[in-house]
């Protein structure tokens, strides 16, 4: 906290001003119930489900911008990973939560501006598992990630 108090917001520039005010949205996001987890409330993630497949969209905004500009492979893959694990979690058995273990991500396309659209499909669903592939567009329709991810079903805590 005291890192926070040295902080001297009128020393920031806009674009650092930008970030913070979309952090602390994401903030009040979680609080008020309308995102599950801090990563989708941090990054504006907003879902839609078809009853078929799931479709994320996130503002590429600095805050996951590598040193190069463009969107963090990291942050691709952490779109792509909520969008299947949120569909999983949604057709999982009541009593069952849905957790990724294995995901493998082929990126084919830079992300530049503007939104980016996550899509989840599932391919299999068995009793203990799940296999579901999902991709990622740009606001031009242009495919920039492509993945197939495993996801175990557990037992929901209680």
């Amino acid at each position: 906290m005291n890192t926070l108090n040295q902080l001297q917001l009128d020393q920031l520039n806009d674009e650092e001003k930008n970030i913070i005010e979309q952090v602390l949205k994401g903030f009040e996001s979680k609080r008020q119930g309308r995102t599950t987890s801090y990563v989708s409330a941090m990054y504006a993630m907003a879902h839609e489900f078809d009853g078929d497949t799931l479709k994320i969209t996130m503002p590429v905004t600095p805050i996951v911008h590598n040193s190069l500009g463009i969107m963090h492979g990291g942050i691709t893959a952490t779109a792509i990973d909520t969008a299947m694990g949120t569909l999983a979690n949604k057709v999982a058995p009541p009593a069952m939560a849905a957790v990724t273990s294995q995901l493998n991500l082929h990126y084919t396309a830079p992300i530049l501006e503007g939104d980016i659209y996550a899509y989840a499909k599932v391919i299999h669903h068995g009793t203990r598992s799940m296999v579901i592939e999902g991709w990622v567009e740009t606001a031009e329709g242009k495919r920039a990630a492509h993945a197939t991810g495993s996801f175990a079903l557990i037992d929901r805590k209680k």
